[in-house]
């Protein structure tokens, strides 16, 4: 659950526990280059520090991830996503993947493991329900 991943976070940053601080400023690090990738419109570099920030999110808790996750992570980088995250979580959520070229291999795969694509594209005013079962 997000709530107490985030709680053993904020704990462990309060007390300075060097390994979480350095990684928290890191995301932050990732957050200001990412900003400055998509200003440049380098939408590939965007993928690759998707995947650096997972990396480094992980490394903050092992309630981050599970073996499903980790394995449908893997599954896709192997099947050309340049990086991915976890989106919504805490009970439920979405992974986002970033896959520059034959999204069917990766769609394919990710069928296989019982996931279901959800397309989306950069909406530049806002979230916004474009449509509703």
């Amino acid at each position: 659950q997000a709530g107490s991943i985030l709680s053993d976070q904020n704990k462990k940053a309060a007390e300075g526990d060097k390994n979480t601080l350095e990684r928290l400023h890191k995301i932050k690090e990732i957050g200001l280059r990412t900003k400055k990738v998509f200003e440049k419109g380098n939408i590939d570099e965007f993928g690759e520090l998707l995947h650096e920030h997972w990396l480094t999110k992980r490394g903050l808790s092992d309630k981050v991830s599970d073996d499903f996750i980790d394995e449908a992570y893997d599954t896709a980088r192997k099947h050309g996503a340049l990086g991915g995250k976890v989106v919504g979580a805490g009970g439920g959520g979405f992974l986002l993947f970033y896959c520059p070229n034959d999204k069917s291999r990766l769609v394919a795969k990710m069928k296989e493991l019982g996931l279901n694509p959800m397309w989306f594209s950069f909406e530049y005013e806002g979230a916004k329900i474009v449509f509703h079962s």
